[in-house]
């Protein structure tokens, strides 16, 4: 059990925020699979200073979900600290600051990874926030922007000056986006110096493994992002691989609804946005190559679920090569705002 300010955390994994996929949807699905809290999608401060919809909409959710953490980034203190006070209205049990998206469109202006280029104004946005919004702040940091500048221990010691809650490490370098491994030999180490909880994140592929993760390295909790996607069963002690086909499609089903609930239109927007979870909901699953074409085509509501259910399937995985290693990350925030 952790304690955040006057939030207590109780599990030992957690599904990472990620642009495009940890919406409340999904967040609802894995914190009934166990997930100990809820990220929402990281924010622009800048956005939500201007009002934009979309961005607000993000910060949704639902009481089921908490505890929940909202994330957000941006580069000018000013507008971080000022636009935590909107994120606060909607009564968040966390603000957590976003020092880790490597993508150039964040990073390079100063965002996301880029703070770990200027830690001190890191530390004063969370200064800042604590001041503004009285909500503990947690944040989210890679190991440095490349090999040559691996300043975590520098991040780490500036953020607990500042007042962090709890810090959760990305065990690459910017430069290293989502290539190569992650070190958890780095994060290891900063647990065994760090005066808060800390939190690991990199390549854990699967429940076992980040209680192996958790135990080595003294953690306080994992993370995981990727390996997660089409996956909530990686929050439990009960594997995909072990599900049937029915189970599986059960919680295909689950999710569509809680999508089509979440995001009202009269087009066919929310089973868009689906698709990518589908994708991997039924990846080395032996889904038939054919219904998966027909299905990714299809944008009526009511002709996905026949063909879904019209799907001819053995009980059992046809297969059981590893997921592929897409890369999902925060490239896809540009599009929601």
């Amino acid at each position: 059990m952790i304690t955040i300010g006057n939030v207590t955390i109780k599990g030992d994994v957690v599904l990472s925020p990620m642009a495009g996929i940890s919406d409340s949807p999904y967040r609802q699905i894995t914190r009934r699979f166990g997930s100990a809290f809820a990220y929402t999608e990281f924010v622009s401060t800048e956005q939500l200073l201007l009002g934009n919809t979309k961005s607000l909409d993000m910060f949704r959710y639902l009481e089921i979900e908490r505890p929940i953490f909202f994330q957000i980034f941006g580069s000018d203190l000013e507008t971080v600290v000022n636009a935590s006070e909107i994120a606060a209205s909607k009564k968040p049990d966390v603000i957590d600051l976003n020092m880790g998206c490597s993508v150039a469109k964040v990073s390079h202006h100063g965002s996301g990874a880029g703070l770990l280029r200027n830690v001190r104004l890191a530390g004063s946005m969370i200064e800042g926030i604590r001041k503004k919004t009285d909500i503990p702040v947690t944040a989210k940091i890679r190991l440095g922007w490349d090999s040559n500048s691996l300043n975590y221990l520098e991040t780490v010691k500036v953020l607990e000056g500042s007042g962090v809650s709890a810090i959760s490490v990305h065990g690459r370098t910017k430069a290293m986006a989502y290539t190569g491994l992650a070190d958890w030999n780095a994060i290891g180490e900063i647990k065994s110096k760090a005066n808060v909880p800390i939190f690991g994140n990199g390549d854990v592929v699967s429940f076992t493994e980040a209680l192996d993760k958790k135990k080595k390295y003294g953690v306080d909790l994992v993370l995981i992002g990727r390996k997660a996607i089409g996956n909530p069963w990686i929050f439990s002690n009960e594997p995909k691989e072990t599900q049937t086909w029915l189970e599986i499609k059960n919680v295909i089903r689950e999710h569509l609804d809680l999508m089509l609930n979440f995001y009202p239109s009269g087009d066919d927007y929310a089973l868009i946005l689906f698709r990518k979870h589908f994708i991997r909901y039924i990846e080395n699953t032996g889904f038939p190559d054919e219904a998966k074409r027909e299905l990714l085509q299809i944008s009526n509501v009511n002709q996905f679920i026949d063909r879904l259910e019209s799907a001819s399937m053995d009980s059992r995985f046809l297969e059981t090569s590893e997921m592929k290693n897409e890369s999902i990350n925060c490239e896809t925030f540009m599009n929601l705002v």
